[in-house]
This record gives C-alpha cells, structure tokens and sequence, in this order.
C-alpha cells in the first residue's frame, strides 16, 4: 500500500495551529483556551483536535517547534567558537536564557512531560562535537556526556521564578554547574541505563489513543 502522506492544506493548518499557540502563551499565559488558538490559527477547533489530539498535543508540538527553531542552532553555533569550553558555556547559557524568555510556554512543556532531558537531549546533539573537542584539549572532564549538559539546561531552569527578574539565581547556578565540568581526576559515577519506555520505543504523547508500556524508573545494572 501507498505510504500515507498528510496534504499540503493539513500540514500548514498544522503549523498555523502551533505558531498561533506559541504566541498565544506568549500573551496571554498558561491558561489561554484551545478556542482562542484556533481562532487566531483561523481554523475550526475540531481541526485541532483533528490534528493534534488534545490540548497536550498542542503544547508539546509548540515546545518542539520552539526547541528545533530557536534551541538548536544556539547548539550548532558552539562550533564556531575559537575555545570549545567557552563555547558550550555561552550555549548552554544562551539556551537558558531563550527558554526562560517564554516562561508561559516552558511552564505548559513542564505540565504535559514536554520538557525532559531526554528532549533537551535531542536538540543538544551538536554539542557533542564541541564537547568532544574540548575532552580532547583537556578543558573539561573526559566522562562529561551531551546527555550531562542537556541536564545542566533542565537543572537551571528549575530554579527560576517570575521574581527573579534578572535571573541572577540561574545564572549563579548556571555557574556553580559548569565548575563542575571542569575536568577531575575524581570520575563520575555511572550514569543510568535506564530511561523512559516511552522515550525508547516512541510512545506517542498522551491523548494519542494508543497504549504505552508502563514507566520504569531505578538502576538496571546488574
């Protein structure tokens, strides 16, 4: 059988839907109704449905849109950057600072599961050759994984909050964890193999009407 495609006018409804919510949130918070999305996408809200599921659907292909367009090439940039330390430090800055711009938008990933490490993860990857770079200069520790400074962004990020105007808590923590990547002859201990089923075998996102496998969690070394 033919592989099924989506049309033309599906998927620029659908990226209609996604930058109408994007700045949605940005306007309006956490709150704003499905209703208000779609008419300012100029759709039905049975076409979002249609399209995404849920309102968890809407949220998650917002964080992902928002991730691919304005995350990754910050971690694509690090490569031009003369010192390769400096380089994902000012990245991993550079990608807080852009995700803590849209505070309405990081707190609905946060409430649906959209943000992980694991995500964050995924859009780090061209981090890896620069952090490869610096391993080999000896500027950072040698067991420092893409997945560690994937975690370093989800770590920070927790610690903001609406007060906090200029962000001077998650720039301190920001820094007191890029001390920790220095390079050390004390090692690190083993990460986890263990990850989300969910993450592993593609679940799809909640509202999806397809069952997932149930979520493991603890050490699965044996």
């Amino acid at each position: 059988m033919p592989e099924h495609r989506p049309r033309a006018d599906a998927l620029r409804n659908s990226d209609r839907i996604v930058r109408a919510a994007i700045a949605a949130l940005r306007e309006s918070g956490v709150a704003v109704p499905l209703e208000e999305i779609a008419r300012r996408a100029g759709v039905g809200i049975a076409t979002v449905y249609r399209r995404f599921g849920d309102r968890d659907g809407v949220i998650r292909a917002c964080f992902e849109t928002y991730f691919a367009e304005e995350v990754e090439p910050l971690a694509l940039a690090a490569r031009e950057a003369a010192d390769p330390r400096r380089g994902l430090a000012e990245a991993l800055g550079s990608i807080i600072d852009t995700l803590a711009a849209h505070q309405s938008l990081l707190t609905a990933a946060r409430e649906v599961g959209a943000f992980t490490v694991a995500i964050a993860e995924r859009f780090a990857e061209p981090l890896g050759e620069v952090l490869a770079d610096a391993q080999r200069r000896g500027l950072v520790r040698a067991d420092l994984l893409v997945r560690d400074l994937a975690a370093i962004v989800v770590m920070v990020l927790a610690t903001g909050y609406r007060a906090d105007h200029n962000d001077a808590d998650q720039r301190r923590y920001l820094a007191l964890l890029l001390d920790g990547i220095r390079p050390s002859a004390e090692p690190l201990p083993r990460p986890s193999t263990a990850r989300l089923i969910g993450e592993e075998v593609g679940c799809p996102a909640p509202g999806a009407g397809e069952d997932c496998p149930p979520v493991t969690g603890g050490d699965t070394h044996p």
